[in-house]
């Protein structure tokens, strides 16, 4: 068997590094904009939560108040810039705003698809691929406003540059086989760049945020109280003590020792912080449903892997004629270019390699200046650093962290609706009244359930409804929108509403009359006596623990009272905030 980490040749060539990570990039574009696909129209629709037309004319205000003079005329351009969306293009009177998201999605579907089966790209492709995914996220709101978008983003965008700019198949690109990777290894570069920002903006994060991950105590609450638990996230919750942490110094070292190693210049130790840092990837993945972030987290580091190490440690993987394209790439490496003839394809060649050389100055120069203020966030120069920010309009380099503070204890905040009337004050209502649950689709609600398994699949509401838990309702309106809604129990008008639910326990012709959110302190049941008494199949299947249940839970109080529609407050609350609440 060929060694591990050794290679025969000088230079590393990443001709099928490429093709590896343009499926894994497209794969995660396809399931971001089928997210959006199946999702947004609950979400931003004109009957969603968040309705994005009515967001759309506060942007264009935004944009006209910040000119110098304000209230002058704006370009779909000014929008543009501000917040970069083909919308601003498409539809500058916002009549159908929605309607143009929702074709961004299935473009962006269908060229994701195509580079995916076909493993190869060109740079017109990943630019429209990155405008469209923009096009939705600009637009997103609260449901868009998490780190793995701008990284997506990110790490879309670097894409762009991996590739030639218009052949398909790298290999019939005229720059002849082998010598378009001066640009080709920029690209990496930035990949490599990229990763060691995200670990070591993660580690820095953690050891100047929470004192648990100074105690090395961080991980006895982490996998309880993360916002979306796996059943594999009970069995690593109940962990003995040093276990923990282990796990806690080991989160350490591979956040803030290991992704140093790319700057040693040693080919094995490149190889080793790949490796390991893939191998974090897929343990977190396999704790819990944190959406695409780890799946998008692992694409970086497999631009470590270069041709040689995917040739001679997974040859399966390969035909002959990668090998023998491949072999040439290497060869060409080697042969000087003053043999070659005068000619129209040679002349061609030549013309390639220079716009090649071109754009890789320009994008070396754009990722130095924009790294400025991450280095500058890392280094706390402001005197803490952000996490999950941006620093200019277009993220195309943006700084990282996740988990610097870890909660302690799991709260949720439950749904409730009843048929009966709790107008008479005499009525206790946590008592005498029956209190129907609406359950989500993945977040923790009937004790019973088992948590689900979703990644990298993102349910975008669920993942709100954890930080909702955090504050109160007046700083989500959405959610007494949502209410307002399930009042009215209007299924066919707010379809794609209720389908963002696991269930509705009320029918069509009996809606809730009062709806109210309870707010619970949950935590995992005790564990049943031996560890193998629950690791089969059946109990990842079915229940958890000694009860029967796989959740415990206390009420802490009311997070919002009773509500009903004819609540003068209430519907004032709705148009307050700017939304029309149903009525009966």
């Amino acid at each position: 068997m060929y060694p591990l980490f050794e290679s025969k040749r000088g230079a590393s060539t990443y001709y099928l590094t490429r093709i590896i990570f343009l499926r894994g990039l497209s794969a995660l574009y396809f399931l971001a904009f089928l997210i959006a696909y199946q999702q947004n129209e609950g979400l931003l629709g004109n009957n969603g939560l968040l309705p994005v037309n009515q967001y759309f004319f506060r942007l264009k205000e935004y944009v006209n108040a910040s000119k110098i003079h304000g209230k002058q005329s704006i370009s779909p351009l000014e929008c543009f810039l501000q917040f970069p969306s083909l919308i601003w293009f498409l539809d500058f009177q916002g009549q159908h705003v929605f309607h143009y998201m929702q074709q961004c999605a299935l473009a962006g579907m269908t060229i994701s698809m195509v580079i995916f089966i076909h493993g190869r790209s060109n740079a017109i492709m990943m630019i429209v691929l990155w405008l469209l995914y923009f096009s939705i996220e600009s637009f997103g709101q609260q449901w868009y406003a998490f780190g793995w978008e701008s990284q997506l983003l990110e790490t879309g965008f670097i894409a762009i540059f991996l590739v030639p700019v218009l052949a398909i198949n790298f290999h019939d690109d005229h720059i002849a086989i082998g010598k378009e990777l001066g640009h080709v290894k920029v690209a990496i570069y930035a990949y490599w760049w990229l990763i060691f920002r995200i670990m070591i903006g993660a580690g820095l994060i953690k050891i100047r945020g929470d004192y648990c991950w100074r105690d090395l105590t961080c991980m006895d609450y982490h996998y309880e109280t993360q916002p979306v638990p796996n059943p594999l996230s009970y069995f690593f919750h109940y962990n003995v003590a040093w276990f923990h942490r282990l796990e806690t110094m080991v989160n350490h070292i591979v956040e803030l020792v290991t992704p140093w190693f790319m700057f040693l210049g040693n080919r094995r130790l490149r190889l080793a912080n790949a490796l390991i840092q893939i191998s974090f990837q897929l343990v977190l993945i396999c704790s819990g449903n944190l959406s695409f972030l780890n799946w998008l987290t692992l694409l970086p580091s497999l631009t470590f892997l270069d041709d040689e190490f995917l040739l001679h440690n997974f040859p399966m993987l390969w035909e002959d004629h990668h090998r023998h394209i491949v072999s040439e790439i290497q060869k060409n490496q080697e042969r000087s270019s003053s043999t070659e003839s005068w000619s129209i394809s040679f002349i061609f060649s030549k013309l390639t390699v220079l716009i090649n050389y071109i754009r890789s100055i320009f994008f070396v120069l754009l990722i130095a200046f924009l790294s400025v203020p991450v280095g500058r966030n890392l280094l706390a120069f402001d005197g803490k650093q952000a996490m999950n920010k941006s620093f200019h309009n277009f993220k195309l380099v943006n700084t990282y962290g996740a988990f610097g503070s870890i909660t302690k204890q799991r709260t949720e905040v439950i749904l409730q609706g009843t048929l009966e009337d709790i107008s008479d004050p005499s009525i206790d209502t946590n008592s005498q009244i029956e209190w129907k649950e609406y359950e989500f689709k993945c977040k923790p609600g009937n004790v019973d359930r088992r948590p689900c398994i979703i990644s990298p699949y993102h349910y975008r509401l669920d993942w709100l409804m954890w930080f909702t838990a955090f504050g109160s309702y007046q700083q989500h309106p959405w959610l007494l929108h949502l209410t307002a809604i399930l009042l009215s129990n209007q299924t066919d008008t707010y379809e794609s509403v209720y389908d963002l639910l696991e269930s509705n326990p009320f029918n069509a012709t009996h809606p809730p009359k009062y709806i109210r959110a309870e707010h619970y302190l949950y935590e995992f049941t005790e564990p049943a006596r031996s560890w193998f008494q629950r690791s089969g199949i059946d109990s990842l299947s079915q229940s958890s623990g000694d009860t029967g249940t796989w959740w415990t839970r206390k009420r802490i109080g009311s997070f919002f009272p009773p509500i009903s529609l004819d609540n003068m407050s209430f519907q004032n609350f709705g148009k307050q905030a700017g939304f029309t609440f149903p009525k009966h």
